[in-house]
């Protein structure tokens, strides 16, 4: 009997196990099952929520993509306009003395002048000059009227002046269908060195007749001044300083002066015949002062001054007409 009795509690020990086991095997089964039926609307939920925004969220990054175009053409407050269309570097460029023409000189074998009588204008209207073959334009100048331009060229035989004009320069709205013409060419002009500065002015002074004149400035030495309506030669220079960096002329047409790789500035007088021809140039005076190399220089509209930059950090200004005002130096 006392055996019977401790079998009995064993076998029901294990019997309320299993009843046990049983019923929380069943809930753990349902629980899980009811977890899983609830994530997946979840799931979907979220991923309904995603397609939702996603359309918004393209509009607003094409927004932004306007935004940031809008922001990169007016990276600057003053940042005015951009002259789109040159295909390659730009080598030189210069104003029409009205300030409504700009030419420029473009390493794709083009010259172009723009009209900027609207400076803001979404879109300018230009005049296209095709380089001959195989020749580059490295530098511009205006003569005559913005409707003519001397472009300098440089090809494997040297470099070349070529006077481009229009038959019809009144185009006005039409002006981009004219083609330019050659009123006039020379070649070799300074052997096969490269023509690194164009300058023009009309001449005022003395008994000049207002005529365009145009010097040209080698990567050599020499410097050689033209006729801009026809062509001609009116004089030549040597700096004899070992390379030139530019040369220009002063607004009245009465000087010439040259920036090279030494410290002085060589100024040139031209003279005038009572004819209004060019009887010489002569050198009148040297500028000395900078401690190296001038790299750039530049006349006062009253041709009464010239303002120097040199390698030695400091710009200079010159009186070279009367002792008037003082020669001034401004260091950085």
């Amino acid at each position: 009997m006392e055996a019977i009795i401790p079998i009995a509690v064993a076998t029901s020990l294990i019997l309320g196990a299993l009843i046990a086991f049983t019923f929380f095997g069943n809930y753990f089964r349902n629980r899980k099952s009811q977890v899983a039926s609830l994530a997946v609307p979840a799931d979907t939920a979220k991923n309904s929520k995603a397609q939702q925004n996603k359309k918004p969220q393209s509009k607003a990054h094409h927004h932004h993509s306007h935004a940031d175009k809008d922001s990169n053409k007016r990276h600057h407050p003053l940042d005015l306009n951009t002259l789109k269309g040159h295909g390659d570097a730009v080598n030189g460029l210069c104003f029409s003395s009205d300030g409504h023409s700009l030419a420029t000189a473009c390493d794709d074998g083009v010259a172009r002048v723009f009209k900027l009588d609207d400076a803001s204008s979404k879109s300018f209207k230009f005049m296209r000059i095709n380089m001959p073959a195989g020749g580059r334009p490295t530098a511009v100048a205006f003569a005559d009227d913005d409707a003519s331009v001397v472009v300098a060229a440089q090809s494997l035989t040297g470099a070349s002046l070529y006077m481009y004009g229009e038959d019809n320069p009144k185009g006005g709205e039409n002006r981009q269908h004219f083609k330019p013409e050659i009123k006039w060419e020379q070649h070799n002009v300074h052997d096969k060195k490269y023509i690194i500065t164009l300058f023009g002015t009309k001449a005022t002074h003395g008994a000049a007749d207002g005529s365009t004149i145009i010097a040209s400035s080698s990567e050599g030495t020499d410097i050689k001044l033209w006729h801009g309506k026809s062509g001609k030669v009116l004089g030549n220079v040597d700096t004899n300083q070992l390379k030139n960096n530019m040369a220009t002329v002063s607004p009245d047409g009465r000087f010439i002066a040259a920036a090279a790789f030494t410290a002085d500035v060589k100024v040139w007088e031209i003279v005038y015949s009572k004819d209004s021809s060019v009887k010489e140039v002569t050198k009148v005076m040297q500028l000395k002062g900078h401690k190296s190399a001038v790299t750039w220089l530049g006349f006062t509209p009253d041709s009464e001054r010239i303002i120097t930059a040199s390698k030695d950090g400091s710009i200079r200004v010159w009186n070279i007409n009367g002792m008037s005002y003082p020669m001034k130096v401004f260091n950085n």
